[in-house]
């Protein structure tokens, strides 16, 4: 931890909530005994059962948590967006995501903010040697599984682990990839980012976890959310293949014209 602060500075972690009523309160305690220093961004969307109200008290228990709460539930990217604004506007210098339902454990942000040390991103992988998932079935595990597959092929992004919601960034990372021109609503966000890390030539790297399935509450996947990944995901393979196409195109011809001594190359 004495690492993770000489080599980032003011950490913010961001905790996106909708109906986490059972969870908030064990979350948001673990993060605080892991990293005392950090400050605690929870981002309600208006939650029914009151997890609004409960990070209320939280934050005035606490003066390094803090609160936002939007008018409903207006979809998990746009909940982060938010969350990062907040705390770029306010000068941190390292930006922290973690769900609130406890499948992320808090006790791993040292290990990601270390990695941040040399890193723009750091994503917390299940899929590399070292990462663990419990308590999920063997279906959601390969949905999982082949949803960074097609991700890393359709992309050409050597990643394992794009669609997982643990991670830190430095905030000039953040202020790098245009953010403002993000619009992925889903667990897509995810893709979207790490995409666009790449793109930016910023340095991304990944470090195992340990991912267990929630106990309290219920998840927030749905076909919908399924579909958005698959959609975009396409797109943004078909995007990056003509992207490649047309700027091979493109050196292929000034090549030949610039070997013709008569110029008649096309």
């Amino acid at each position: 931890m004495t690492v993770a602060r000489e080599f980032i500075g003011r950490v913010a972690v961001i905790i996106p909530t909708y109906n986490e009523a059972d969870n908030i309160r064990p979350m948001t305690a673990r993060v605080r005994s892991t990293i005392p220093s950090a400050d605690l961004f929870i981002v309600d969307d208006n939650s029914p059962d009151g997890t609004g109200s409960i990070a209320d008290e939280l934050a005035a228990a606490d003066g390094r948590i803090r609160v936002l709460h939007r008018r409903g539930k207006a979809g998990l990217g746009t909940a982060y967006l938010e969350g990062f604004a907040m705390a770029l506007d306010q000068g941190y210098d390292a930006i922290v995501e973690i769900d609130a339902d406890c499948s992320h454990q808090p006790e791993e942000v040292p290990k990601l903010l270390s990695a941040l040390s040399a890193a723009d991103m750091v994503l917390g992988s299940r899929w590399i040697p070292g990462g663990k998932v419990l308590n999920w079935p063997k279906s959601r595990a390969l949905l999982s599984r082949a949803g960074n597959t097609y991700a890393r092929i359709m992309l050409g992004i050597p990643l394992r682990d794009m669609t997982g919601g643990y991670r830190a960034y430095r905030a000039d990372a953040l202020r790098k990839i245009g953010l403002e021109n993000v619009d992925s609503v889903g667990y897509c966000f995810q893709i979207d980012l790490a995409r666009r890390a790449v793109l930016a030539d910023l340095t991304v790297t990944e470090v195992p976890i340990t991912f267990i399935e929630r106990t309290r509450g219920a998840s927030k996947m749905s076909s919908a959310i399924l579909c958005e990944a698959l959609w975009r995901v396409t797109q943004w393979g078909i995007m990056w293949r003509l992207h490649r196409y047309r700027r091979a195109w493109r050196w292929s011809v000034l090549g030949r014209r610039q070997s013709d001594p008569r110029g008649l190359a096309p």
